[in-house]
């Protein structure tokens, strides 16, 4: 299976998940976007990395990680986003010591949080990308010359999202109004919701 290469879009905080926030990463040869639910140490562990210029006055669980494996000559190698079941993805680290390879099972969340520290790149497999990926609607008229990496989506009425926005039951609608709602959250940039709209289609595919 070929592998596809992930970069980190954003950090999104969830609008109906106490504590929860969606981490957004994006195919680098592509427009798709990977959602995936995280905590809320986990999102500031990754907030920070990539926030060069903070340094929190003592080294946070991934940091810890990062100079005991430093100081033991272990390297991150890269981080591979391989397998998903029931909208939990699993990821694998791959690390590399004297020259001798091993891959350690890490979540998502965690593996990404110590490639950004170790500057390695994150993967997936395309099947997973094919199977969990999401299609922004850019609206090219609409240009952030200030921000180039900047999101910028149409914008559309989201007439169903004050039902979906609350612990909703999915299993009673059907595949069309979901992909309808997933449409909808992606447009309103809610990729918490959207996440979780796809894993419910994910389930009935």
């Amino acid at each position: 299976m070929s592998l596809v290469r992930l970069n980190i879009k954003g950090i999104s905080y969830s609008q109906t998940q106490n504590g929860a926030y969606a981490l957004i990463l994006s195919e680098v040869d592509g427009e798709r976007k990977l959602p995936i639910v995280i905590g809320a140490f986990e999102a500031q562990s990754i907030a920070i990395a990539l926030e060069k210029e903070i340094k929190p006055p003592r080294p946070l669980t991934h940091d810890l990680f990062k100079n005991f494996a430093d100081r033991f000559d272990i390297v991150v190698k890269q981080v591979i986003i391989h397998k998903l079941v029931d909208g939990v993805f699993y990821s694998s680290i791959i690390c590399e010591r004297d020259n001798i390879e091993e891959i350690i099972d890490a979540r998502t969340s965690d593996a990404i949080a110590l490639a950004l520290r170790f500057q390695a790149p994150i993967f997936t497999y395309k099947n997973i990308l094919d199977q969990a990926g999401i299609y922004l609607k850019v609206n090219p008229k609409k240009e952030d010359e200030d921000d180039p990496e900047s999101l910028l989506v149409d914008e559309l009425v989201s007439e169903d999202l004050e039902m979906v926005g609350k612990e909703t039951s999915y299993k009673d609608l059907s595949l069309e109004e979901l992909n309808r709602m997933l449409d909808q959250a992606v447009a309103n940039e809610d990729y918490e919701l959207a996440a979780r709209i796809r894993d419910e289609i994910s389930k009935r595919e």
